[in-house]
């Protein structure tokens, strides 16, 4: 009779080699981890002997998965987000009325925010809890979904479009009436409130100008880690920032900010709803992703 009820490899090998895999870095999978690089490559090592298959192409600077790899890691990524899905349950007695949803600080602010005020007024038996950062978010065991600008390949996440927002200069309404005929030239002798995150997915002045075929110089002379930040700057104007249309919606109905519609560029990407398949989701967290997209018509 096998030792092992399950004949599964010891879990620490199982568990480093699913960080290691995901991050596709020993190293951020010794940070997460609180081990060293060494013992991550010692627990590959082993669970390689193990099962008698290479699960990385070792390559002079990083890892890439072998094909076996990628069919282990999307089982254990499946099956760790289940574990820790129930093990959230036990522990709060209530999971399934219960979710977890991320977004950038401008995006939970502007739009996801208003949105789940009133989906409390409609489910108050269910209990949201936001997330709010400018960094990039990846797949976590603790989040049900996130908003992301732009789509990554990913075996374990489903992506849900959202809708695809317009790219226009925004600035304070003095602003705007000192720049009504203004030419592309013209805006780019501005100061411009230059967006600087470690998510490269989102346009930059730069690639903002060169779409629409201005070749001139574009000089960076204002950068800001915070997009709300940025639009606080143009609202008492500092400059222009670039304005994602519907997502600032609010600020222009409002009279804060005003748009220069005379340039106008349709965003390269969608923003796109970022999480685990519905039937790994719970009763609530169904509920809230139905409610933002069937709001998305009335945004």
């Amino acid at each position: 009779m096998s030792r092992r009820q399950y004949n599964l490899p010891p879990l620490t090998s199982l568990s480093a080699f699913e960080a290691a895999a995901r991050h596709l870095s020993f190293k951020r999978a010794a940070v997460e981890l609180s081990v060293t690089p060494g013992a991550i490559s010692h627990q590959i090592k082993a669970l390689e002997g193990d099962l008698g298959a290479d699960l990385f192409v070792r390559k002079h600077r990083g890892v890439d998965l072998t094909e076996d790899g990628h069919d282990l890691l999307e089982v254990l990524g499946s099956s760790f987000r289940r574990i820790s899905a129930v093990l959230e349950k036990i522990r709060n007695g209530d999971s399934e009325n219960q979710v977890t949803v991320g977004s950038t600080t401008a995006v939970a602010a502007l739009w996801l925010s208003p949105s789940v005020i009133r989906f409390w007024q409609e489910y108050p038996h269910i209990k949201v809890n936001q997330l709010a950062q400018d960094q990039p978010f990846t797949d976590r065991p603790d989040i049900d979904f996130f908003i992301r600008y732009g789509q990554q390949a990913s075996a374990s996440l489903t992506y849900t479009k959202l809708y695809r927002d317009t790219l226009t200069p925004v600035c304070s309404p003095e602003m705007a009436r000192d720049l009504k005929g203004a030419s592309l030239k013209d805006l780019a002798e501005c100061r411009l409130i230059n967006l600087e995150t470690q998510d490269n997915s989102w346009t930059t002045w730069t690639s903002w100008f060169r779409d629409l075929g201005f070749q001139g110089d574009i000089p960076v002379q204002s950068r800001v880690n915070s997009y709300a930040l940025a639009l606080q700057m143009a609202r008492k104007g500092a400059g222009l920032a670039l304005g994602w249309k519907r997502l600032v919606r609010p600020m222009l109905s409002s009279g804060k900010l005003a748009a220069l519609d005379a340039f106008t560029l349709p965003a390269p990407e969608n923003f796109f709803l970022v999480g685990r398949p519905d039937d790994q989701l719970s009763d609530g967290a169904r509920a809230l992703k139905t409610w933002l997209l069937d709001e998305l018509p009335e945004a």
